[in-house]
């Protein structure tokens, strides 16, 4: 578990992130599409984003969520402190609404 701990300091993507743990990490960590949603395979595991992985690439590509960063062929993660200021924003909005 360290070495995951340490990968998210060092500004690689983590592994067995919660959205429990998620606010632990620092902003340089990054996270990956399974870590961020909610996934029908594992309906039990929390996620930080209420909508699925279709919904999130949807976002991305209206540019109204943070775009990924690929770290390399197969791995695309976000920066957490990019979700994390999306998710304030979003809290913003939504508080100017109510």
């Amino acid at each position: 578990m360290q070495k995951q701990q340490h990968a998210a300091t060092a500004g690689q993507a983590t592994s067995n992130v919660s959205a429990a743990n998620f606010d632990n990490l620092p902003d340089s960590a990054f996270i990956r599409e399974s870590q961020l949603v909610q996934s029908p395979k594992r309906p039990a595991s929390p996620a930080p984003l209420p909508f699925s992985a279709p919904t999130l690439w949807r976002k991305v590509k209206a540019g109204t969520f943070p775009a990924p960063v690929k770290l390399a062929d197969r791995v695309t993660a976000w920066k957490v402190g990019d979700v994390r200021a999306w998710i304030a924003g979003q809290c913003a909005t939504q508080q100017a609404k109510g």
